[in-house]
């Protein structure tokens, strides 16, 4: 029953416009980039993936308070991130501002944390991302609910497993298009950033802050028409 209501609640991408779509798939990339950055940074800890953190915080528990204490702090600020992105989008005068506002701040996030880590203060770099990818989902809401994943995939493969099936039986033949694209972002965007890292360690951020900004562009191009 759990399963299904995340489901319900993040598998919805066919309901929104193409552009948004694609708008989606994008964002997706992006937190990928940034989960990579943050995870080798952490050595295996995540900072958009909080079903990881969640793991390891279950086994840390399991040895100690000590072994908890790093994704359980993770996991505070990701709730953190999403609250306060929630909180600027519903400020936001117009919903059609509500997604390049949501952006903005995300923006804002990245480029203080690429400003920390250059002054050396690794761990802020760090809760900046997580605040950043926390906030980042807050940018599809449908009636107060999340209507698209964007740094959590399992939703998405459930649907695109679900999609596909449909096709085998007479449905939309190409449904699961869009759901193959969401998760394909993610994964592109981790490929990109453990390159990056190797080369850049967190200054990969000072890619992701500028590219953070034109995706805010492009949000106020497309607007937030309601189907």
């Amino acid at each position: 029953m759990l399963t299904a209501g995340i489901v319900g609640k993040i598998g919805t991408v066919t309901r929104h416009r193409r552009r948004e779509r694609v708008l989606a798939a994008c964002l997706a990339m992006l937190a990928g980039y940034i989960d990579a950055l943050g995870f080798l940074k952490l050595g295996g800890f995540f900072v958009s993936f909080m079903s990881g953190n969640s793991t390891r915080l279950g086994v840390g528990l399991s040895t100690g308070w000590a072994a908890a204490s790093l994704p359980a702090l993770l996991i505070g600020l990701f709730v953190t991130g999403v609250v306060a992105g929630s909180l600027v989008g519903r400020a936001a005068v117009t919903s059609a501002r509500r997604r390049p506002a949501v952006l903005g701040f995300v923006t804002l996030l990245l480029a203080g944390a690429a400003i920390l880590e250059e002054a050396g203060l690794g761990f802020g770099a760090v809760a900046a991302m997580t605040l950043a990818m926390g906030a980042e989902n807050a940018l599809f809401e449908r009636d107060g609910e999340v209507s698209i994943g964007l740094t959590y995939m399992t939703g998405t493969l459930v649907k695109l497993g679900q999609r596909i099936t449909d096709a085998l039986l007479g449905g939309n033949r190409w449904s699961w298009i869009w759901y193959l694209l969401l998760w394909s972002g993610l994964v592109a965007g981790a490929l990109t950033g453990a390159a990056v890292y190797e080369r850049m360690g967190l200054g990969g951020l000072w890619i992701a802050a500028p590219v953070a900004a034109l995706f805010t562009v492009a949000a106020g191009m497309i607007g937030d028409e309601r189907r």
